[in-house]
């Protein structure tokens, strides 16, 4: 049976979601399995995130990092006090009478390090920065606690001097996403006292490449009215595919050399809404054993995608209301004056091309857990 997918309008990567676990013979079980722990609250917090944003923004692409974003959250919790602490983990899916904090910080440690180290063929750089003003000063839990979980590096900077300090941040992002991101920061100016990153940058290599010469220009369907032409990569084999019958779509599961695969997603015309309000963890559980090797011809547009969103009244919208609200309370950060959250920001990009994708995203700003003292911006 031939079967031919022309384009890729639902692209979902299951890294950080459900990870293979680390080919490391010297870890024990409990260490390598850690990480499963999150899986269920990640994987219904990142469908929870994605149907918000798609939501929120009918019609428009939407492309992000949800782990990225729970991290940055659980890492920012470590700084919270009160009903604030709560509702960020809480808005993560985390039961606190069953789960305790400490276990939620180890088991988001292990998934850290096993993104980073479980797969040697692909590249991997992934990080979280906190720049703050010189006159302030960590206090040493939230130092000591972010840097052991989450990897958390402390820089200073002068924000009194906005341009030289923004110039900073993004020679810091531009060189640890290898030179994918740039200008991150484009504001005139800015009352930010501390800003929060996480950033992350991957390269994998396709097990099946797409073969270069099979490029050429074809057609893609952006919605229901436009077209645009773009180089549409080519391969035809066997692969995994799926014709749903639950939901209208089919799909197929490509694999990088590793550990990691991505779902590429068509839905029926005019069944996007339907496909997306169907994606679950349990979906993507049944896809997984539904899937049968196949004979495809599968059409991929060679492109760069790229999104940017402000994540406040979205993040509040699920639960987390607390985040950008004048009563926050994250005084366990600085011993400076009690600061506040004035916005948070989530930027991915991602380049397609027949040997490997490129992923790049800044997690999550949160562009001023500012000063009392200052207007938030």
């Amino acid at each position: 049976m031939l079967l031919t997918l022309y384009a890729c309008l639902l692209w979902l990567s299951t890294s950080g979601l459900w990870t293979s676990q680390a080919k490391d013979p010297d870890s024990d079980l409990s260490t390598r399995s850690r990480h499963r722990n999150l899986a269920p609250n990640n994987v219904d917090f990142a469908f929870a995130l994605y149907k918000h944003l798609v939501a929120s923004a009918p019609g428009k692409d939407v492309f992000l990092s949800p782990v990225s974003i729970s991290t940055a959250l659980a890492m920012l919790s470590l700084g919270a006090s009160g009903y604030t602490r709560e509702q960020l983990l809480q808005g993560l899916g985390f039961n606190l009478t069953e789960t305790p904090e400490a276990e939620i910080h180890q088991d988001f440690q292990h998934l850290h390090s096993l993104l980073k180290g479980s797969n040697i063929t692909s590249e991997m750089t992934m990080g979280n920065a906190l720049f703050l003003d010189r006159s302030l000063e960590l206090l040493e839990s939230f130092s000591t606690g972010s840097k052991h979980y989450y990897g958390l590096e402390a820089l200073a900077a002068d924000f009194q001097d906005w341009a030289g300090a923004s110039r900073q941040i993004n020679e810091y992002i531009k060189n640890k996403t290898q030179g994918k991101i740039v200008d991150l920061f484009l504001e005139q100016d800015s009352s930010a006292m501390l800003i929060l990153i996480n950033y992350i940058f991957f390269k994998g290599t396709w097990t099946h490449s797409f073969p270069p010469e099979s490029t050429r220009e074809e057609n893609f369907y952006v919605n229901e009215t436009a077209t645009v032409k773009v180089p549409m990569m080519f391969q035809s084999r066997a692969m995994k595919y799926l014709n749903d019958s639950l939901l209208p779509c089919q799909l197929v599961q490509l694999e990088y050399t590793g550990n990691e695969t991505a779902f590429f997603i068509l839905p029926v015309k005019g069944e996007m809404d339907t496909v997306i309000a169907g994606l679950s963890r349990d979906t993507i559980q049944r896809w997984s054993k539904s899937l049968i090797p196949s004979q495809v011809d599968l059409y991929v547009p060679k492109v760069s995608i790229s999104g940017a969103y402000d994540l406040g009244s979205i993040l509040g919208d699920m639960g987390i209301v607390d985040l950008l609200s004048h009563p926050t309370h994250f005084s366990g950060i600085t011993q400076n004056a009690l600061p506040k959250m004035s916005k948070s920001w989530h930027k991915h990009c991602t380049q397609t091309d027949p040997s490997c994708l490129r992923a790049e995203g800044r997690g999550r700003r949160s562009q001023g857990l500012s000063d009392s003292t200052r207007s938030g911006c």
